[in-house]
């Protein structure tokens, strides 16, 4: 016995003894990506110690407390929801049909043509950036020329990212003018007049993010009549529908515009900021096509394009939309609370210039109650960020965007 102990213990070290060897890291060149701007300005505003600092950086809307806002429209259908007792199986690859048809309603208009003509093609999105994502890919893979989309100077920080990471290449088109603080509309006209024929553009449809910088209607026609000379076509961003003036119709007008005009378009909504569906991702991406059979050949597209991406998307968040939208007293109630959101923020913009020309600022100030929306360009340097920041604990990006939604009855002055 001893004998076989002593030869198994032998036999281990001989047959299965492997010197140590450490394996290189397979991860061991990935370089540190730089920060994320406004991440960097939360975690910098979470490390301060001053009882009155101010966070002027984060793009979600809040109360006049400062705290997070759930609209009671949005309790409501929960509530509802939960007395329902509904399943949790999947959703189609193309969404929740209620909510689809629902928010093309609500884009679009009851009285859309393209809409009572059935040539809308929606799928549910992974909120408004993931909608953004699937038109890039649906752009990258579909369209017939060249695959370039133009986006305006400045745009969102993310539109870049996504649109590459779609296969599109990305170049841009004059928007803000900085000496003015308001809408380079000559740039912008002579830029896109420019483009070769056929490009991509995008356009944000209302609350310009981050310039809160939005033409008017004449320039809206203008900007439509050099598209359509030029035969481009027009990808609408519209993350703030209601949430800019406070009206679903006013805030739509440039979409239905170019719609009436018989624009070859494609949208990206998000009901992040005009329901507070942060968290639950509720978006819709939708083109507008020349026929109903043309829109069964888009549509089957689409959800080859949806299901390696993500397969289906969450039916919680587009059920809570879905009961606001589809039940006529809680949308008129959610309505009334979308313009409550906005009559803060514009109220806060209000109090702002106020207060800084009771102090006597020689400057100019009337763009801030001219912008819309949540953001505002303050026309701040980055030196003067900085100083604001070291010296009173305010919090902003360094080009002097704010959002609007950090000021309050209490911190404006």
């Amino acid at each position: 016995m001893l004998v076989n102990r002593q030869f198994c213990r032998l036999f281990k070290l001989t047959a299965f003894a492997r010197p140590q060897i450490r394996l290189i890291s397979a991860w061991k060149n990935v370089p540190a990506g730089p920060p994320d701007a406004i991440l960097g300005i939360t975690e910098a505003f979470k490390a301060d110690s001053f009882e009155e600092k101010i966070n002027l950086g984060v793009g979600a809307y809040r109360d006049d407390t400062g705290k997070p806002y759930v609209l009671p429209s949005v309790k409501e259908a929960e509530l509802r929801l939960v007395q329902k007792q509904l399943d949790k199986e999947y959703a189609g690859i193309t969404g929740v049909p209620a909510f689809t048809k629902l928010a093309a309603t609500l884009a679009y208009s009851p009285s859309s043509a393209a809409l009572k003509e059935d040539r809308v093609v929606i799928t549910q999105s992974i909120s408004g950036t993931g909608a953004l994502r699937i038109g890039g890919e649906f752009l990258a893979k579909w369209y017939p020329f060249e695959k370039t989309i133009y986006v305006p100077t400045p745009t969102w920080a993310n539109h870049g990212a996504v649109f590459k990471d779609s296969g599109l290449m990305v170049k841009s088109y004059r928007y803000y003018d900085k000496g003015t603080i308001s809408l380079d509309i000559d740039g912008m006209i002579e830029d896109l007049s420019a483009a070769p024929e056929n490009s991509i553009i995008l356009l944000h449809a209302c609350a310009h993010n981050p310039t809160g910088v939005d033409p008017t209607p004449e320039q809206w026609q203008a900007i439509s009549k050099v598209i359509k000379s030029r035969d481009h076509f027009c990808f609408f961003d519209m993350a703030y529908q209601g949430f800019a003036s406070g009206d679903t119709d006013k805030d739509a007008y440039a979409l239905r515009y170019f719609v009436e005009q018989g624009h070859q378009l494609v949208l990206a909504q998000s009901f992040a900021k005009n329901m507070g569906l942060y968290g639950e991702r509720v978006g819709a991406f939708s083109l507008v096509v020349d026929s109903a059979e043309e829109k069964k050949r888009v549509d089957s597209q689409l959800k080859i394009i949806v299901r390696p991406m993500y397969s289906n998307p969450p039916v919680h968040g587009a059920r809570i939309a879905s009961e606001i939208l589809g039940d006529e007293q809680l949308n008129a109630q959610w309505l009334t609370e979308v313009k409550a959101m906005a009559d803060r923020i514009i109220e806060m913009r209000f109090l702002l210039k106020k207060h800084l020309e009771d102090l006597g600022s020689a400057r100019d100030w009337s763009h801030i109650t001219s912008q819309i929306g949540m953001f505002c360009y303050t026309g701040l340097t980055p030196q003067q960020v900085a100083t604001l920041r070291a010296e009173y604990s305010v919090y902003m990006t360094n080009d002097g965007r704010i959002s609007v939604a950090g000021i309050t009855t209490k911190n404006v002055k």
